[in-house]
């Protein structure tokens, strides 16, 4: 198995995990939309920098994990209550759209940070990656040693950056197929955390 293997496995799952609507990359749209593409990037780096010390804590992690599931349950107890808190935070956005988009387009230098702590609040990250590990592991597929560890983790940034940057780089495109959809891109962002929150308590508490 070479190196570059484990880069293109970090890389297509990254990106395909990435793919369908989600709070970032709906993010990624709405700033490029509402700044400009530039911004847009900085958003990306943002997320992509959170995104490279999780997966590189997912691999760690691989082994305690598997050890003591009970650190995916509080993961995914803790995300519950920041996806309803996110849902809200949206909605509310959603109701004010008109001064969001004023008070947007002057905090053009806060979209690296916003990438930052969004990424942060995706409780998603580590459990995908880890998931992602296990699988790659049980095929003989994963390495732990430096060089192969590495190459993985930057594959997964840069698929996760890659389809960030799309997302921004295509905004107006997608606005226009997707129509209603993205008009009002903060509350299909309350649309989407509040289903995730709802669909994570069914599955742990139901």
């Amino acid at each position: 198995m070479t190196i570059l293997l484990l880069f293109i496995f970090g890389f297509v799952f990254s990106f395909l995990g990435s793919i369908t609507p989600s709070m970032l990359n709906m993010t990624a749209l709405k700033i490029s939309l509402e700044k400009n593409k530039r911004e847009a990037n900085y958003y990306s780096f943002g997320v992509s920098l959170v995104v490279f010390i999780q997966v590189y804590i997912a691999i760690l992690l691989t082994k305690y994990i598997s050890e003591n599931p009970n650190f995916l349950e509080s993961l995914e107890k803790a995300g519950i209550v920041i996806f309803f808190i996110l849902s809200f935070y949206f909605f509310r956005q959603s109701k004010s759209k008109n001064h969001t988009v004023k008070a947007s387009k002057d905090r053009k230098g806060n979209s690296f940070l916003s990438g930052i702590l969004l990424s942060l609040l995706n409780m998603f990250a580590i459990p995908f990656f880890w998931g992602t590990v296990t699988t790659l592991e049980m095929f003989n597929l994963m390495s732990f040693d430096t060089f192969p560890s590495a190459f993985f983790i930057f594959g997964s940034t840069a698929g996760t950056f890659c389809i960030l940057y799309l997302y921004g780089k295509n905004a107006k495109k997608i606005q226009k197929k997707t129509g209603k959809l993205t008009k009002d891109i903060s509350l299909v962002l309350s649309v989407i955390t509040g289903l995730v929150a709802i669909f994570m308590t069914i599955k742990r508490f139901f």
